[in-house]
């Protein structure tokens, strides 16, 4: 699990392509030096697994650190469904370590699941803040409020503005800033560059279990009215 606090900058050092997937190499400047062999790291807001040259590794060191660059193996579905198909070698990413069950909660709950690529639509800088706005695929949109938590790109923020429920393209905004747009990717983001999303996951729990509830107050009525069935039954049995 993550925060959306971010903790470094990394920069792709190389991608090698195979068949249907790749294999990301991050210079993470020293975040990754004690992080063991299967350890997570969140690169733009997706969890990925470190793994390691065969011949480097020792025999059956799994829990062994992994010292120097960050290497990942990404499955296709992951670089078609989040932006990290986009990634070149000598761009900049953001990086996170998961949290620690003694560290501090300073963002919100992120998973490192991205649910859906957006796309920045527009930028308008101001004196002391930016303003981003992003669209996002219209499915997203019931997760997302005003003054409620997403994590874009990995990074933890707040939504200043929605779109409506009736908006034909579903769109967010958020106010950075200069202190998150310098330790962020978000500081060289312009129009037309896509942005991971992952909504709130209380949001997306909330729905699953809303969807459910006709169906399970169908359930528990049904299954009340068998109990009172079977109650009455056994007293006219017993008389």
């Amino acid at each position: 699990m993550f925060t959306g606090i971010i903790e470094e900058l990394g920069t792709v050092a190389a991608i090698e392509s195979k068949d249907d997937s790749a294999v990301i190499t991050i210079d993470a400047k020293g975040l990754v030096d004690d992080l063991g062999l299967g350890g997570s790291l969140a690169v733009n807001g997706v969890c990925l697994t470190s793994v390691r040259d065969e011949a480097s590794s020792p025999p059956g060191a799994f829990t062994a650190a992994v010292s120097g660059p960050f290497t990942a193996e990404v499955m296709g579905e992951t670089l078609r469904l989040t932006g990290l198909g986009a990634l070149r070698t000598g761009d900049r990413v953001n990086l996170e370590r998961c949290t620690p069950a003694s560290g501090r909660f300073d963002g919100h709950v992120v998973q490192g699941h991205v649910d859906g690529c957006g796309e920045l639509t527009s930028r308008d800088d101001h004196a002391e803040w930016s303003t981003l706005r992003i669209g996002i695929p219209n499915h997203l949109a019931p997760y997302t409020a005003v003054k409620g938590s997403i994590a874009l790109n990995g990074v933890s923020l707040t939504l200043t503005d929605v779109s409506e429920p009736s908006a034909a393209s579903a769109w967010v905004e958020v106010g950075l800033i200069p202190a998150t747009l310098s330790h962020t990717t978000f500081g060289d983001i312009s129009p037309g560059d896509p942005v991971n999303i992952e909504v709130d996951v209380l949001a997306k729990y909330t729905a699953r279990l809303l969807s459910f509830r006709n169906e399970a107050t169908t359930f528990f009525n049904s299954t009340d009215s068998t109990r009172t069935t079977d109650s009455t039954q056994q007293g006219a049995d017993h008389d």
